[in-house]
């Protein structure tokens, strides 16, 4: 998914350089048959179009680029970036300032359209492993769609389950979806999963059953939404393996 919207923002940002220069070549033998302010509607037509299809840095640019050929190709003297009357002016101005302003409700549109598809798939994610959990399944089975759904939510290269905490501490991710790196809070939302493995403790009313080893993709931020809701799942593991014997812990 993440691939196809970084392909639609660059084809995007593609159409919002070339376009506004089309569409108002195309206006250009038409300007001596219609008033000005109708091409600067068909060109904000245009912005917004990018705007909704595109990203942000895409809307912006598009806005630019009509307000730019508007001038150039609309207003006298043609082929010229200069006006010589004031309502040209005021119609370039509004071009640029609204089609800005629709860029910034596309983007805040898709931002709350994006929030609420997550939380219904985080939703989703905890309901169908509570019903696993508590159903009459094998244990292991609880841990490897467990392990899997880790994989998916943290766009992990793999995660395990372990029974057994040993070894060298892990970068750990807590409660909060805070992560700690050798004593200290690691920028996951900038720089990614600290690797080359990290862990979740899976406990149940403070006795520690187990935990989840990830091994992330370098570099990758994760916000702290998934971290949380990782979390969540691995306490829904450690509420499952609530009558296990407590896991051995290292250091």
């Amino acid at each position: 998914m993440g691939h196809i919207r970084d392909h639609r923002n660059q084809l995007a940002i593609l159409a919002a350089f070339v376009a506004p220069l089309g569409l108002a070549a195309v206006l250009a033998p038409f300007r001596g048959s219609f008033v000005n302010t109708a091409a600067a509607l068909v060109l904000v037509a245009l912005v917004v179009a990018v705007a909704v299809v595109g990203n942000r840095f895409a809307g912006i640019i598009a806005s630019m680029s009509a307000a730019l050929w508007f001038d150039f190709f609309l207003t006298a003297p043609y082929e010229r970036l200069a006006i010589s009357h004031r309502p040209d002016i005021e119609t370039t101005i509004c071009i640029l300032i609204v089609g800005i302003a629709v860029t910034e409700l596309a983007a805040r549109s898709r931002y709350h359209l994006r929030t609420a598809s997550e939380e219904s798939d985080y939703v989703t994610m905890i309901r169908e492993l509570a019903d696993l959990a508590s159903g009459p399944g094998p244990e292991p089975e609880v841990h490897e769609r467990a392990s899997a759904l880790l994989t998916n939510l943290l766009d992990l290269r793999a995660c395990r389950f372990e029974t057994v905490i040993s070894g060298l501490p892990l970068a750990r991710i807590r409660s909060n979806g805070e992560v700690v790196h050798v004593g200290l809070r690691w920028p996951v939302r900038e720089i990614g999963i600290p690797g080359p493995e990290a862990e979740i403790v899976v406990q149940w009313r403070g006795r520690v059953t187990g935990r989840f080893v990830l091994t992330p993709t370098p570099g990758l931020p994760v916000s702290v939404q998934r971290r949380i809701v990782a979390v969540l799942l691995a306490d829904i593991v450690g509420a499952s393996r609530s009558g296990q014997p407590q896991a051995i812990q290292a250091g």
